[in-house]
């Protein structure tokens, strides 16, 4: 049992030092990572993890847990982004979390609940935080804060969650934010496809998945994938070029590279998955510079964030 306690403490001192060590390391946001419009960050805060996703669901408590078990847990189903924040030694859990609070409620956010650690439920409730993995974020389930909000407007639900926590005498933060909606249909088939390079000479599709910032295309996009290549088998003479989009979050050259790469990712699954011959498909980036839709709401940057299939 002793060798066992031993050991079981020195996983646990890796663990801290790796933490620390990815903390270190850090000194600015991840890529592609910015603050949630009209909430912002606590000063001197740097975005440790971050993770946008046009449909997802996310977890928060409107209760306090009782007898270690949840009694209001709610589950928000729509539009999803969690952005993890890492701040340097000297403000207090408190106080990291109240400026959130604050600006919360100026964006027009009612409280559903506001506790620290034993007031919320302790341990089993820490572990049922919707929190990024480590070392993006850090809850330990003896000092935290929570807060969870909500607001109605335009027909549409918005909630909000905060935890903050510390870690190696630093704050660590993250803001959930889910804004309920209906799974968008974004299936389109090659009938679909051709019909709309026929027409106007590309068409836009928005079934083909990529993690925020990655080039690989996620297991989801197969429905898609499988509807362009049932075109290209169809039209043996049809060549294409596959065109990547962003929305105008993050540097020109960063989303040039960026939608460039995931143009030839989509080329590459067609080639490896589908023996579509590599001759009949080109590939590009424009980044940010064709949008559909305003760059200035999560809407329309939702819109803009696509693939796009052309016909020379």
């Amino acid at each position: 049992m002793r060798r066992f306690a031993l050991l079981a403490l020195a996983a646990l001192a890796a663990l801290f030092l790796g933490y620390a060590s990815a903390a270190t390391a850090q000194p600015h946001d991840v890529p592609g990572a910015r603050d949630y419009p009209g909430i912002g960050r606590f000063g001197g805060s740097v975005v440790t993890g971050y993770a946008m996703k046009d449909f997802d669901a996310a977890r928060m408590q409107a209760a306090p847990f009782k007898d270690g078990k949840a009694t209001d847990a709610r589950r928000i189903e729509g539009r999803v982004t969690r952005i993890a924040y890492r701040t340097g030694a000297g403000p207090s859990i408190l106080e990291v979390s109240r400026n959130f609070e604050t600006q919360l409620a100026k964006a027009g956010f009612e409280t559903l609940l506001a506790c620290d650690t034993d007031a919320c439920g302790g341990i089993p409730f820490s572990e049922a935080i919707d929190a990024l993995p480590m070392p993006q974020m850090w809850v330990d389930g003896f000092n935290f804060r929570y807060f969870a909000g909500r607001k109605a407007e335009a027909g549409r639900e918005t909630y909000a969650a905060v935890v903050v926590s510390e870690t190696n005498g630093e704050i660590t933060a993250q803001l959930t934010v889910a804004v309920t909606g209906a799974i968008a249909d974004k299936m389109v088939d090659a009938a679909a496809m051709a019909k709309g390079l026929g027409e106007s000479g590309h068409i836009a599709l928005y079934g083909i998945y990529f993690d925020t910032d990655k080039t690989v295309v996620k297991p989801q996009s197969k429905p898609t994938l499988d509807e362009i290549a049932k075109l290209l088998r169809a039209q043996p003479a049809l060549n294409v070029v596959i065109v990547g989009h962003t929305d105008s979050q993050g540097a020109y050259d960063y989303n040039m590279n960026l939608s460039q790469r995931r143009a030839a990712a989509v080329a590459a699954a067609l080639v490896s998955g589908y023996g579509i011959p590599q001759a009949r498909l080109r590939t590009a980036g424009v980044g940010y510079l064709a949008p559909v839709g305003s760059n200035a709401s999560e809407d329309g940057r939702a819109v803009n964030r696509r693939v796009e299939l052309v016909a020379p």
